[in-house]
């Protein structure tokens, strides 16, 4: 009853031009190298501020979905994934491209992107309001323990460096702190500047990580030099026998995408690294992996595809991102004075159902999209990417000043635009730091409120089940990169064929 609420709501005019709107500017954004979801949310949140929630949020879907097949073209035709989701699909796709087999490629991942959507969709509509419902049990403790698992989650299994995504995560927390401690009211780091009395606005430090520090990271770059694009050439639609061969991929791709994006680890790359090794231990054409097997399309952009509505079931449910994306569309739900978690279902029905039923919407409308305007979007990757770069910088510049009216706060972006620039040429992950930066300041209310109900009693974190458990699972991803270390080395010790880098 409250899914059909949210189609009734959905397939209103205005709501339909706002998905319709979302996924082809996704698209578009997605398909310019070096702009991935995560930064063109960061880019677009400062002119959402005048519309409703629901078409805010419906917008966001709409730019996620959008972008996962934007770089998915990026990936076939110049082997430059946009985002760490589409590195797997790269890998079979560009030599397709190569091959003359650019539009099968393209098809493929529209096409799976389309049937993992609705697969993923229909377990974010069924699965979620079970998650909130339990959610409603949780005290203090657990979420306390939650949050502390989504950070570790994050930081063990994003990026190459355990140490690394620690002083990544540890600068979003700082950054957090900043402002009047909501207890006693002392200053916390401002360093006497009145600007910085309310803390550092979330949207600051985004388009600051994301669209100064990146655009400044592509303007570097590009001194190496474009990658030359793979002509788009030949048939577009899958003949007979690669149709039989791609719909198995797609549902296999479609439930890992889900399930992975749910959990804690959050985000793309775990499940589309492992969709692509699934397929190619199942496939009965163990010849043409490397040099352009269609499977190695179908699988991972399936599983890109349908993670984020995995991911939308914490974020929901919980009030846990669990990526950077994720991240920022929690901002937005903040910025309209909206907390989700276990309460949203009930307080805030028709935007909850709505947004989830425009998911249904944008995977349609993906494909009736995308499809006939495949050879438009080939042609958009000839933009200058210099020129592209120095429009996002003036961009994030122009978003901040808008958002605060404040040349101080600008100079903060600019700041930590700077230190994400550092950040990508040191290799530090960006997701990190600013989940620290989102969900710091709700883990030390929590963290607080736990202690203040035991008087101080830190043994109050080892009373209940659920939080124990939770801390374990923390503690077991915190040593899961070095046990994994240790085991490749032995491998490569005794020259044993390294099976753990198929899994992760």
């Amino acid at each position: 009853m409250d899914l059909a609420n949210g189609f009734a709501n959905a397939f209103s005019l205005q709501y339909l031009l706002f998905a319709a709107i979302g996924v082809t500017v996704g698209t578009l954004v997605g398909v310019l190298p070096g702009i991935g979801p995560a930064l063109a949310l960061a880019l677009l949140l400062p002119l959402t501020y005048g519309f409703d929630p629901t078409g805010a949020l419906i917008i966001f879907a709409g730019i996620y979905y959008g972008s996962l097949y934007g770089g998915a073209i990026t990936s076939i035709l110049l082997n430059t994934p946009g985002e760490a989701g589409s590195v797997a699909t790269a890998i079979e796709g560009y030599p397709m491209a190569r091959a003359g087999r650019a539009g099968p490629a393209l098809t493929t991942a529209v096409a799976g992107s389309f049937t993992a959507g609705i697969i993923s969709t229909l377990g974010l509509a069924f699965l979620a309001p079970l998650v909130a419902n339990l959610a409603k049990n949780f005290q203090a403790t657990d979420y306390f323990a939650l949050m502390m698992l989504a950070f570790i989650a994050v930081t063990a299994l994003v990026g190459r460096s355990l140490i690394r995504g620690m002083v990544s995560l540890f600068a979003g927390l700082l950054i957090g702190l900043v402002g009047l401690d909501f207890l006693t009211g002392q200053q916390r780091f401002t360093f006497g500047a009145a600007q910085l009395l309310s803390g550092i606005d979330i949207v600051i430090v985004i388009i600051g990580l994301f669209a100064i520090g990146e655009a400044l990271y592509g303007l570097a770059r590009l001194q190496a030099g474009p990658q030359a694009t793979v002509a788009f050439t030949g048939r577009l639609w899958l003949d007979k026998s690669e149709r039989k061969r791609v719909w198995k991929p797609w549902i296999r791709g479609g439930l890992l995408g889900f399930v992975f994006g749910s959990m804690p680890t959050g985000g793309s790359e775990v499940p589309t690294f492992l969709s692509y090794n699934l397929e190619r231990k199942l496939s009965k054409h163990p010849q043409e992996w490397g040099n352009g097997a269609i499977e190695g399309v179908a699988g991972p952009e399936a599983a890109n595809n349908a993670s984020f509505s995995g991911v939308m079931v914490p974020l929901l449910t919980l009030g846990i991102p669990t990526s950077a994306t994720a991240a920022i569309i929690l901002s937005a739900f903040q910025i309209y004075n909206i907390q989700p978690g276990p309460q949203l279902f009930e307080n805030s029905p028709d935007l909850v159902w709505t947004l989830i039923a425009s998911l249904f919407i944008g995977n349609v409308l993906l494909v009736l999209i995308n499809l006939p305007l495949v050879r438009l979007w080939v042609k958009i990757l000839k933009i200058p990417q210099h020129l592209l770069f120095v429009i996002i910088l003036v961009f994030g510049i122009l978003g901040v000043y808008s958002i605060s009216g404040s040349l101080v706060e600008v100079l903060i972006a600019c700041g930590i635009g700077v230190a994400g620039f550092f950040m990508r040429v040191y290799d530090f992950p960006v997701a990190p730091a600013v989940l620290g930066a989102i969900l710091g300041p709700m883990m030390e209310t929590q963290l607080r409120r736990a202690l203040s109900i035991s008087q101080g009693d830190f043994s109050v974190f080892f009373t209940r089940p659920l939080t124990v458990v939770l801390l374990l699972i923390a503690l077991a991803l915190l040593v899961l990169p070095t046990v994994l270390a240790k085991i490749r080395g032995r491998k490569e010790l005794v020259g044993l064929p390294d099976r753990v880098d198929e899994v992760i």
